[in-house]
């Protein structure tokens, strides 16, 4: 009896192991699908801080401005909108304090609706600005970079150029 027991674990054991190692299924153009999309986190996890009751969080990954702002929106916010000076160098220190350099970074501006009418992506007032000398510079740069140049100003840049993010909830 106890050997037919341990069989019968033993069988059931390499069962579930074959099953665990099974590789998942790929679609059936035989094409991986990358996701641009970064893991979900929570508030309390610490990766989000808090500044004037709004919550940011630096992603590090290289996206263009759309692959940023939808990657922002599974994590239930948007790109980051700007409403003052303070919250922009809030801005600035987080991504220093996750990259250890004052990188350029995708916040949530844009005009590709209509030239030269800036608006958020989360739907707030385009008031306070930040541009750098000469920008926005029109044409085909239709998103907002912040840490542009020595100064770390903003910039409207081509919406398919790859920089990290900075999301907003």
């Amino acid at each position: 009896m106890k050997t037919m027991y341990v069989s019968a674990l033993v069988c059931a054991v390499m069962a579930l192991a074959t099953a665990a190692a099974v590789p998942e299924e790929t679609p059936e153009n035989g094409q991986i699908v990358k996701s641009h999309l970064v893991k979900r986190s929570t508030l309390g996890s610490g990766r989000w801080t808090e500044f004037n009751r709004r919550y940011f969080y630096y992603v590090p990954q290289l996206l263009s401005w759309a692959q940023a702002e939808r990657n922002c929106q599974s994590l239930g916010g948007n790109l980051a909108s700007v409403h003052s000076l303070t919250e922009y160098h809030t801005l600035q220190t987080l991504v220093l304090r996750a990259s250890y350099k004052q990188e350029q970074t995708w916040i949530g501006g844009s005009d590709g609706e209509q030239e030269n009418y800036w608006f958020w992506s989360d739907g707030t007032s385009f008031q306070y600005t930040n541009w750098c000398t000469g920008e926005p510079s029109r044409g085909r740069q239709n998103c907002l970079q912040m840490n542009y140049t020595v100064k770390k100003c903003w910039d409207d840049v081509e919406c398919t150029s790859r920089l990290p993010s900075i999301c907003a909830k």
